[in-house]
């Protein structure tokens, strides 16, 4: 398992690498669909743009909560993992549906965020960006932050029944057309359009492996299908690169 890994990565020349929500919750930020993770202890439509809009208060208490911890939380084993093959030319490309920054954190470079990333917001009238700390300061002070113009401030993500966006689609469905090797880490590739990027690969004749403790909603279609425990696994096979 581990050495027809290593096998893949040194023989590709392309390999793109998909994460999800389990490639950061060794770094302690929740996923959403596990018995434990975020739908266990808030409706699901917390993410829901409608619900923002029409409770900003109670979405931004979650943020408070959940959200803006995520800023300080420090990246794992996995994602310096990532990086360093990055590094090395193992990897071209990390295309994450997280909206942590943990990747950047770790010192990947080229990083096309699927979801936005948590530590931005904008005024949804004027478009004005602000810092997450000014973000925090403000929710100090008040339940919702406005901007001068009189807008409200939402985080730079994306929520259910928005558009992903176009530039981070296009990349990544040019780099899955691209590569001969994808590789899916922590994700349960149910959400769209990011579950369809490995089915890109695969018809454009790359190899395709997924690690995931469970049951993925592409297992039928992978080359290699690794169930075990992340952090256990990157440890494994950095070893072996470095030996």
């Amino acid at each position: 398992m581990y050495q027809e890994f290593v096998d893949l990565l040194r023989q590709s020349s392309y390999c793109v690498v998909l994460t999800g929500a389990g490639v950061s919750t060794p770094s302690g930020i929740p996923d959403f669909r596990s018995p434990t993770g975020l739908y266990s202890k808030y409706p699901q439509e917390i993410f829901d743009i409608d619900y923002f809009y029409s409770s900003p208060a109670s979405f931004y208490s979650f943020c408070k909560e959940v959200l803006l911890p995520m800023i300080d939380a420090q990246p794992n084993l996995v994602h310096e993992f990532l990086a360093w093959l990055e590094e090395r030319g193992y990897v071209k490309v990390v295309i994450t549906q997280n909206i942590d920054g943990l990747h950047q954190k770790a010192g990947s470079k080229d990083v096309v965020e699927l979801h936005g990333n948590i530590s931005r917001f904008k005024c949804d009238k004027c478009g004005k960006l602000y810092d997450h700390n000014w973000v925090r300061r403000e929710l100090e002070k008040k339940a919702v932050p406005h901007c001068l113009c009189g807008g409200l401030i939402r985080p730079d993500i994306v929520f259910f029944k928005e558009s992903l966006p176009w530039e981070a689609v296009n990349m990544a469905e040019m780099h899955s057309l691209s590569c001969d090797l994808m590789v899916v880490m922590g994700s349960s590739l149910v959400v769209y359009p990011a579950a369809s990027f490995p089915i890109l690969a695969k018809k454009n004749g790359a190899k395709l492996v997924i690690i995931n403790n469970s049951e993925t909603g592409l297992d039928f279609l992978c080359d290699l299908k690794i169930e075990k425990d992340l952090v256990e696994f990157c440890s494994q096979v950095w070893k072996m690169f470095q030996s």
